[in-house]
């Protein structure tokens, strides 16, 4: 720990502190920091989605509980570690999975179970409103779902007072303020980075759309406010702490900052708010992120444009799969050594096959692999069949076999980053890695280095996650100097001398890579057939 307990207890006494809260769509974690932003308490509570009437949905109970749970695991560790009964506290913020749909009536009742982003029940919404606006709208974004909401003729929608994303949702119960984080609310409707607010045309376009419904609302009256990185949004009410805090020990009247999406506390945990910035977060599911300096000239259904808690634009490319078939390949070779009895340290097995797979051919050696457990939109594949192919000529050996799926873990992400970068000349100078696939160290970066041809970096903080990132907008709220910009605030006060370990991209790799990446597009048609032979 950097600083030493006693200052941190004094630091938590004196309320000299900032929480975030995050909820992930499997758990809910909550992270204390001290004044130099490092971890001082945590707690987490697990939870899981519900599949009902055809809906994917958390219920109220399941927020409030998990909330509670959460909040009180953090508050067992401070009283554990320092032996204080957390009263003050300097910031909270929330965050959550973005996107989906919370509509309320005018007393505040929720008027149809919450639906996530997972729901993917909203395609001719998504459609028209991407051809309406001329603006890529996902399937995920809140928009989509209220229009799909009309489009059905859903009882509820002339009632809606109020609509709005699952940590704006908790963020107003707790403030009485109805108001969202600016990368958040790009998740909700489009955002326009020069007027920081919602694009006036759009939503002028969505008002003439839906004008002979006769609804007693207007879209600008319905949505929450946006706000930036560094404003207050309202301060924790006595009914809010007593939400929070179940025991009744915090305080009322602690500040909060806007609440953000997972996406936003992502770029922020890895320091990555900077124009020709990004960062790519690589587990069960890949997503890039690289923030623009201008406009893309078209708009393009493989790219989903947010923005950063500032409000620069940010373009995300998301792919569903990415390393579940390599994490069960690895699991056959696990059983293989254990049907000669040898016992495997997962971590060491991950370690020994990752690295084998840098001693392959630059293009893999004529293999070709697809890890799609699930459908994959940016290829069009609606559903998914993990396949191994090879030729009679192609080079198959261990290194080649791992070095094909490392590959193709990144090869639906690649297709949408080369839009990107080959089409729209889009320039990143960084990127920085975090999640599962950058665990086994050098080797997933130097992967993904040849896949974006660029740097990659990869820092020890990355595993702190949202909940952390969070912590640090809340932190920036009240902690910033005159002037000082969130970039700034994160190189000076948080990141300072940790840059992290950097992987220059190898020629050789970036070649074959290339070559890999178009035998991957040829071999589509291979993953189609599967998908329409095997049926699930």
């Amino acid at each position: 720990m950097s600083m030493d307990k006693n200052a941190v207890a004094k630091a938590i006494e004196n309320g000299k502190t900032a929480l975030g809260i995050e909820f992930g769509s499997t758990r809910i974690k909550a992270v204390l920091v001290g004044e130099d932003n490092a971890p001082v308490a945590s707690g987490a509570h697990d939870w899981e989605n519900r599949y009902e009437n055809g809906i994917w949905t958390y219920t109220l109970e399941d927020i409030w509980g998990g909330l509670q749970d959460c909040y009180q695991k953090m508050a067992e560790d401070v009283k554990k570690q320092y032996g204080i009964t957390l009263k003050k506290i300097g910031a909270i913020g929330f965050s959550a999975m973005m996107h989906g749909y919370m509509p309320f009536d005018k007393d505040g009742e929720l008027l149809v179970p919450f639906r996530t982003w997972r729901n993917s029940i909203t395609e001719e919404a998504s459609e028209k409103l991407t051809e309406l606006f001329q603006y890529n709208i996902p399937q995920r974004w809140s928009i989509a779902h209220l229009y799909q909401a009309i489009l059905n003729g859903e009882e509820h929608v002339p009632d809606i007072a109020f609509f709005t994303t699952l940590d704006g949702y908790i963020h107003w119960k707790l403030t009485g303020e109805k108001t969202l984080g600016i990368g958040e609310a790009s998740g909700m409707f489009p955002i326009d980075s020069e007027t920081k607010n919602y694009r006036q045309d759009m939503m002028d376009k969505f008002e003439a759309l839906i004008a002979e419904k006769n609804y007693p609302w207007k879209l600008s009256e319905i949505l929450p406010k946006v706000q930036l990185a560094g404003e207050c949004a309202g301060v924790l009410t006595e009914e809010g702490a007593k939400l929070l805090d179940v025991s009744g020990n915090l305080e009322a009247g602690i500040p909060l900052c806007p609440s953000e999406g997972d996406a936003g506390t992502g770029m922020v945990a890895t320091n990555s708010v900077t124009k020709r910035t990004g960062n790519v977060s690589a587990g069960t599911s890949v997503f890039a992120m690289i923030v623009l300096e201008k406009e893309l000239s078209k708009v393009y259904p493989e790219i989903d444009m947010v923005t950063t808690p500032t409000g620069n634009l940010v373009a995300m490319v998301h792919a569903n799969n990415c390393t579940s078939d390599l994490n069960a390949w690895v699991g056959i070779f696990k059983e293989f050594a254990e049907s000669f009895g040898i016992k495997v340290d997962m971590n060491e097995l991950f370690g020994t096959l990752y690295n084998k797979a840098l001693e392959g051919d630059a293009d893999c050696g004529g293999l070709l692999s697809y890890g799609y457990f699930s459908g994959e939109n940016i290829t069009h594949m609606e559903e998914g069949r993990p396949l191994f192919v090879r030729t009679p000529k192609s080079n198959f050996n261990l290194a080649n076999f791992m070095r094909a799926h490392l590959f193709t873990a990144l090869g639906a992400l690649k297709v949408g980053l080369d839009i990107l970068f080959k089409e729209e000349k889009v320039e990143a100078d960084k990127i920085l890695g975090h999640g599962g696939l950058f665990k086994t160290k050098g080797v997933g970066q130097k992967i993904l280095a040849a896949a974006m041809n660029t740097p990659v970096s990869v820092m020890e903080t990355a595993g702190e996650g949202g909940a952390w990132g969070i912590a640090l907008l809340a932190s920036y709220m009240i902690n910033k100097e005159e002037g000082q910009s969130l970039d700034d605030y994160l190189n000076e006060k948080v990141f300072a001398g940790n840059e992290g370990s950097c992987v220059e991209p190898d020629l050789k790799d970036v070649e074959g890579f290339e070559a890999f990446i178009e035998r991957y597009k040829a071999g589509l048609p291979i993953e189609r057939a599967a998908i329409d032979s095997m049926k699930l």
